[in-house]
């Protein structure tokens, strides 16, 4: 083999192994299937947890609430998670933020509230109805692992679950359903907590509380101020107390 052959074939050798590393390269640099597409860097969660911080001390301690494993809770919970990705630079603003299909995510400092009054503590059995995003059933996971959500928007619903699952959650229990019936199955419950405003009591929530038990829900007509209840059955009696004004979407029934 002459001399010119070999170096053609050299050459060729080393165009071909160049082509083939690049391939390589290529594929490498593309997220595989399964990288999320929340997927953030080290000093983006670093910011967040900062902002998690200030909006503690500025938003919802500084307006009253005072139990200590609450605050721990809120500035833990990646608020930003349960939102769209564009929304993020919001995600710990001072106010409710859009999830699709006409609902909220509340205000931190509303879900910080509700949450104190429920007075869970670990081992507790708390329902939640209108799961939403998933924040407020992710904020009641880290203070028990019996949680329980309905959902009446089945996207709404699918979503949520999937994402309480990826951050971790995964004892949270979910259901697609009319939350004013409640989820007998599991009751009796120590606390119920209502992320949607109906215009009266569910009787069924009450008869699913505890003695002892502790009902957090706004009521309200749609389209005005509603009225934040803390309702505590003892024994036979109902003690309502009333926490404040609130503007809540309202408690959607089935058909």
């Amino acid at each position: 083999m002459n001399r010119r052959l070999l170096a053609f074939l050299a050459l060729t050798i080393l165009l071909l192994g160049a082509g083939c590393v690049e391939s390589v390269e290529r594929r490498t640099a593309m997220p595989t299937p399964t990288e999320p597409p929340e997927a953030t860097t080290a000093a983006e969660e670093a910011r967040f947890a900062t902002q998690r911080r200030i909006m503690v001390e500025t938003q919802i301690r500084a307006r009253g609430v005072t139990d200590e494993a609450v605050l721990a809770v809120m500035a833990k919970v990646p608020r930003h998670r349960f939102i769209s990705r564009e929304l993020w630079g919001k995600a710990y603003g001072d106010h409710p933020l859009p999830i699709g299909e006409g609902q909220t995510i509340s205000q931190p400092y509303i879900v910080a509230l509700m949450t104190q009054h429920l007075r869970i503590r670990p081992g507790d059995r708390v329902l939640e109805i209108g799961t939403g995003s998933g924040y407020q059933a992710a904020v009641l996971a880290e203070l028990t692992d019996q949680v329980y959500t309905i959902e009446i928007i089945d996207v709404l619903a699918k979503r949520a679950a999937e994402r309480l699952t990826e951050l971790g959650y995964r004892k949270v229990h979910t259901k697609i359903g009319d939350g004013y019936f409640g989820w007998e199955e599991y009751a009796p419950f120590d606390a119920i907590i209502v992320t949607a405003a109906p215009d009266h009591v569910p009787q069924p929530l009450v008869r699913q509380l505890k003695d002892g038990g502790r009902l957090v829900i706004p009521v309200g007509p749609l389209g005005s101020y509603q009225t934040l209840w803390l309702i505590e059955k003892k024994g036979d009696q109902l003690i309502s107390t009333n926490l404040g004004d609130v503007i809540f979407v309202p408690l959607q029934r089935g058909r």
